[in-house]
């Protein structure tokens, strides 16, 4: 493992460039990150590369590989991560779900490595075991920004599918009220996946609590409606009585 290790950070050293680390930067605006500078495409690339070793592992040395690379700090390793455990998500349960939550509380701290932990890692536990998603509750207030967009987009997944659609709305009352841009687009984007499957249920959903949230929120929200239910949620509420 410790091997791997050096390897992984061997090449992510060697394919460094630091006008993609300063353009990544400028994206990330205000949550400063450890960049080296390697695209997307070649984390991924690397993902492949180093698969065929973990999936040999046994499961205790590939979470120690895994959480060695979240505590870097680097965006490249924790974007590996979310690479390289997504192709186990078959096995990931209750067991995985916890570990996704030890990450995210001690090592996630930018929307990027929310996303991919939330949407592949914590998605893919709630559609293994769907007693999960009840544990979203209690992170909908938590004062860390980023577990309050993981509860939103862990179930991204799930809304594509049309599935725990009470449990989506009943997260989301809160969220939609928060007053952070990250998690606001985060439920934002969960609603919009929601809507193609329940569409009545997102339009009644945003109409009744339109006065409690943002504009960013519906307009997030209303990306994938008709015409008509887009005006409908957008509309100014002293336009429109419910």
């Amino acid at each position: 493992m410790i091997d791997l290790l050096s390897e992984i950070r061997a090449e992510f050293d060697r394919l460094a460039n630091p006008s993609v680390a300063e353009g990544a930067q400028r994206f990330f605006k205000d949550q400063p990150i450890r960049h080296r500078g390697v695209p997307s495409p070649e984390i991924q690339r690397v993902a492949r590369d180093v698969f065929p070793h973990v999936k040999k592992m046994s499961v205790a040395d590939r979470d120690r590989l895994c959480t060695a690379l979240w505590a870097s700090g680097s965006h490249e390793e924790g974007a590996l991560v979310c690479y390289l455990y997504r192709r186990f998500r078959k096995q990931c349960a209750a067991r995985e779900f916890g570990l996704f939550t030890r990450w995210l509380d001690r090592y996630v701290d930018n929307c990027a490595h929310t996303d991919g932990l939330s949407l592949w890692l914590l998605g893919a536990s709630i559609a293994n075991d769907a007693t999960l998603v009840d544990k979203l509750d209690s992170w909908t207030s938590s004062k860390n920004r980023w577990k309050r967009r993981a509860a939103a987009v862990a179930l991204v997944y799930s809304a594509k599918r049309g599935e725990h659609t009470r449990a989506i709305l009943r997260i989301a009352a809160p969220l939609i009220k928060d007053k952070d841009d990250m998690v606001q687009k985060g439920v934002g984007w969960l609603l919009k996946e929601t809507y193609p499957k329940k569409p009545s249920e997102v339009v009644r959903f945003l109409v009744a609590n339109r006065a409690k949230t943002t504009r960013l929120v519906l307009r997030y929200a209303a990306e994938k409606m008709t015409a008509g239910d887009k005006a409908r949620v957008l509309a100014r509420p002293s336009r429109l009585a419910d």
